[in-house]
């Protein structure tokens, strides 16, 4: 036989070779699974809510137009620090001082007319004292005169004389007591005048002073919205006074957060929480939870859910407030922030992946189950038939591996950290578990082959 022949029934057998062991192959890799895999582990597990929301000082005060006027003056300015009492601006206090002023000089006459009134009333009082005496002495003569005149001592004439005299002191104790009657009524509405210029006078004065602002507290001033030469108006009715400057009590800082209504019946009272503020990168600072918000807001507006009478399914939020324990100097209201508040924390768990969790009805195990006894598999114990009520209904559960093979297995869970949850019941420390791929999990079944891919995933070029 020639060489070429020889060559190409080589090359012929070799070809045959490579098609039957790449046959062999695949068949023999048929319905292989490749997946990814994780084991079962002894740790801490924490469960954290994740909400963000801004820097909030626990107190603090928007002070609004009080009086009508013009701003003459600003004495502070963002960033100053105040105590009580400390003067922040003035208004144009003209005409309120000229109405103090006027009030003031009208309750010094009223005064003076006190006075004189008292005066008059005295006067009336010894007048009236003197007619009582002269009546008195009137009444004697009177009354000496008619036994005399009935004994015919005394002549008609003066008896007529006595009585004239006792009439006129009657009379003119009736005028004395009428004039003294009448200086207590006019020293009453003197008094009276009195009560009701002092009465201006405080509404006058109250109406000076809110042309001088001042500080209500302690504290830093956040914010001035207004200059000199502005109009401010008080507010009336419904409306709100004009909004002039803001000062907050640094000394007690909170981060004001929106929790998802999801994760909001987790989030209690006295909670720990770590809070990183964008303006403070790199840095986390202890906190607690301090409120937790009862109405629900919504999403779009920050309106609570009350407020509105349409009936929407909006996604809503709770508020939460975190006060910091240690918060840095430099804060200011309005910073944003995000707060990882800490709802559960378990010690030396058994744990998993959470992406290993995977869920399969009732339905779709007793299909595995028959294809595996019919294969000779005992990978799961025959289950009883399933009825319609029960074939939607899902189960919990991972995919363990047991040579090559994955089994489903039902599993009871606690705590959901971050990457890991915790597993209560079904598993144990260093069972190995199906952990992906999504795509491979979502199409894995009980009995499958596997084969286990552990290898990194490549980054995706975005240049690309």
């Amino acid at each position: 036989m020639k060489t070429w022949k020889k060559v190409l029934i080589g090359i012929g057998v070799a070809l045959v070779l490579t098609v039957a062991v790449g046959v062999g192959i695949q068949q023999a890799h048929k319905g292989t699974v490749t997946v990814q895999t994780g084991q079962a582990v002894r740790q801490d597990v924490i469960a954290l809510v994740t909400a963000s929301g801004e820097v909030r000082p626990k107190t603090y005060t928007n002070v609004l137009g009080e009086g009508i006027g013009k701003i003459t003056e600003i004495n502070v300015k963002e960033g100053d620090y105040v105590k009580v009492g400390d003067i922040l601006l003035h208004l144009e206090s003209i005409q309120p001082a000229a109405d103090v002023e006027a009030q003031s000089a009208s309750i010094d006459a009223t005064a003076d007319s006190i006075k004189a009134a008292a005066a008059s009333l005295q006067s009336a009082k010894a007048t009236l004292a003197q007619r009582q005496s002269d009546l008195d002495k009137a009444k004697l003569d009177w009354e000496r005169s008619q036994g005399l005149y009935d004994a015919q001592l005394i002549s008609r004439s003066d008896h007529d004389t006595a009585k004239a005299t006792f009439l006129s002191a009657t009379a003119a104790v009736d005028a004395a007591q009428a004039q003294a009657a009448q200086a207590q009524a006019s020293l009453e509405q003197s008094r009276s005048n009195l009560s009701q210029s002092k009465a201006i006078l405080t509404h006058t004065e109250d109406v000076l002073r809110k042309t001088t602002y001042r500080a209500p507290i302690n504290g830093l001033v956040t914010y001035i919205a207004v200059r000199v030469g502005e109009n401010v108006v008080p507010g009336i009715q419904n409306a709100t006074g004009s909004y002039l400057l803001t000062i907050s009590d640094m000394s007690v800082v909170t981060a004001e957060v929106k929790v998802d209504e999801t994760d909001i019946v987790n989030v209690k009272l006295g909670q720990t929480a770590d809070v990183t503020i964008d303006a403070v990168p790199g840095k986390s600072f202890p906190g607690h939870v301090t409120a937790v918000g009862d109405q629900a807001l919504l999403r779009s507006s920050g309106l609570a859910s009350t407020q509105t009478e349409a009936n929407t399914q909006e996604a809503r939020d709770f508020k939460v407030v975190v006060q910091l324990d240690n918060p840095p100097d430099t804060l200011r209201p309005g910073l944003s922030v995000t707060a990882k508040i800490r709802t559960a924390e378990r010690k030396n768990v058994v744990t998993i992946p959470i992406q290993a969790l995977a869920m399969r009805s009732k339905h779709d195990l007793e299909e595995a189950s028959q294809e595996n006894k019919g294969k000779g598999d005992v990978t799961l114990a025959a289950a009883k038939p399933v009825s319609a009520a029960d074939a939607t209904s899902d189960i919990q559960g991972v995919f363990v591996v047991h040579d090559k093979k994955v089994d489903f297995v039902r599993v009871q869970t606690g705590v959901t950290g971050v990457t890991d949850i915790e597993i209560t019941s079904g598993l144990k420390e260093g069972d190995t578990v199906v952990t992906g791929s999504y795509k491979a999990l979502r199409s894995l079944k009980p009995g499958n082959t596997i084969k286990v891919d552990n290898t990194p995933a490549k980054a995706v070029d975005s240049t690309t």
